[in-house]
């Protein structure tokens, strides 16, 4: 027989090598397990899921929203399971909730919703809290018949919801109310309106005009008020005079009321803020306003108060922002300010104060913010006051009196002297003067001095060639 041709020995080795290398391939095959036991979209091994026990899970149920499902392992045991204490909203509600077109989860009462809250009632929880927020006025209609189906609701709030406000609430809603927010909403208000909600414990409308020829209008109807807060509303009158003693919270800001500050709002101990900036206010800050102990927010900026800062402040132990800023108050500055524990926000600037500031460096930088500046009759001692620190205000003399003008640079010399460098700059100034004085004498001599070497050499050349001849 004939040997076999030299290029089929290659080929033989490789078919020899293929079939060694596919043995243990298929012995590893063999001793696998079958093909269902391993699920190619299962992540967890058998052994974890074992590990989820229902001791493991939360103690709390995952709610009905909940997109995770359990592991096909699992066993039903360990599978959450509604609480026995818990129930639906009432249908009628939910209903209604549906024709307002608001979009809410599955289950209103879950503890996810932030718009909503209910209370535990059985067979059907009731909604005792609704917030309305970034509404489309083309999708929500906030009709008389669905709000009457609300009428367990304590508190309403809508923010930035532009929809047209509904023509009345229904009676039962409106005496059901403690709590009614509206914040760039509703598009407009009257306060004939507001004044039906006559339970209510607090009343916020911001960014919205309300139609109203005074708030006595709201107040003599609504009598419980402890938090009111009506600002940037184009509300026109004054302020109200009658207040319940336990209101903590007055913001009437960005309005146009007009008129004094009524004594009687002192008389308010739980007061905590009083916010009556960017008004039309005048006369003088009230004596007694130290009363108000509770205080915390003082904020009577850009109106046209007069008077001097009352003494009585300093009676106010946790006041930590005061604004008395774009006003015309006068008199000197009160050192009280500095034993203010508290405070954290201090403006002062635009007024009438005269005098020397009476802080020093290590009280403005305890601050946060601090305005003193547009206080045209007020200065600063620079011995205790850094240039670094930019007041708006110019250092003082030795006679306690602002420099005028202001200093061109930094402040530099006002910082690095005592009062009595004031004396050197005079003495400086004199000396300059003194010296530019005696500038042209020496000028005038050393031309004089020229002029004459210059004749008395022509004269002496002259002189020279005549001898010369």
């Amino acid at each position: 027989m004939a040997p076999p041709p030299t290029f089929l020995l290659p080929l033989l080795l490789l078919l020899l090598s293929s079939a060694a290398a596919a043995a243990p391939a298929a012995a590893a095959n063999s001793s696998a397990s079958p093909p269902h036991a391993i699920s190619p979209t299962a992540s967890p091994s058998p052994a974890r899921n074992h590990s989820l026990s229902p001791t493991t899970t939360p103690a709390a149920p995952a709610p009905a929203t909940a997109t995770a499902t359990p592991s096909p392992s699992a066993s039903p045991a360990a599978l959450p399971t509604p609480s026995s204490s818990s129930s639906a909203l009432d249908p009628k509600q939910l209903q209604a909730l549906e024709s307002l077109n608001i979009p809410l989860p599955k289950d209103p009462c879950s503890a996810q919703s932030a718009a909503t809250a209910c209370d535990a009632g059985k067979p059907f929880r009731h909604l005792t809290s609704l917030l309305l927020a970034n509404c489309s006025p083309d999708d929500v209609a906030l009709s008389f018949t669905a709000l009457k189906s609300l009428s367990t609701l304590r508190s309403l709030s809508f923010l930035n919801c532009p929809v047209a406000a509904p023509a009345r609430l229904p009676a039962d809603l409106a005496a059901s109310l403690r709590s009614f927010s509206c914040v760039r909403s509703l598009r407009h208000l009257t306060g004939v309106w507001l004044s039906r909600l006559q339970n209510l414990t607090e009343l916020t409308v911001s960014g919205v005009p309300v139609n109203a020829s005074g708030l006595y209008v709201i107040l003599g109807n609504v009598k419980n008020l402890r938090s009111l807060a009506i600002s940037r509303a184009n509300v026109t009158g004054y302020v109200p005079k009658h207040w319940h003693l336990n209101t903590s919270r007055i913001d009437l800001s960005g309005n146009q009321l007009k008129g004094r500050i009524p004594t009687s709002i002192t008389f308010l101990e739980n007061l905590e803020l009083l916010n009556l900036s960017s008004n039309a206010l005048a006369g003088e800050i009230p004596a007694e306003i130290g009363n108000l102990i509770s205080l915390k927010n003082l904020s009577l900026g850009s109106n046209s108060i007069s008077g001097s800062v009352p003494e009585s402040m300093s009676a106010i132990p946790g006041l930590v922002h005061v604004d008395l800023g774009s006003n015309q108050l006068n008199g000197t500055i009160p050192k009280f300010f500095t034993e203010m524990k508290s405070l954290k926000y201090l403006n002062l600037e635009k007024n009438n104060f005269h005098g020397i500031m009476p802080f020093n460096e290590s009280f403005i930088n305890k601050l946060v913010v601090f305005k003193i500046g547009d206080n045209s009759n007020l200065c600063y001692n620079h011995t205790v006051m850094s240039s670094k620190v930019k007041l708006g205000i110019s250092p003082c003399d030795k006679h306690g009196l602002p420099l005028s003008p202001p200093p061109a640079k930094a402040d530099s010399s006002a910082d690095d002297s005592s009062s009595s460098d004031n004396n050197d700059g005079d003495d400086s100034d004199s000396s300059g003067k003194s010296g530019r004085h005696h500038g042209p004498n020496k000028v005038v001599l050393g031309f004089a001095i020229a002029l004459s070497s210059i004749v008395f050499l022509i004269v002496f050349l002259v002189l020279l060639s005549r001898c010369c001849k």
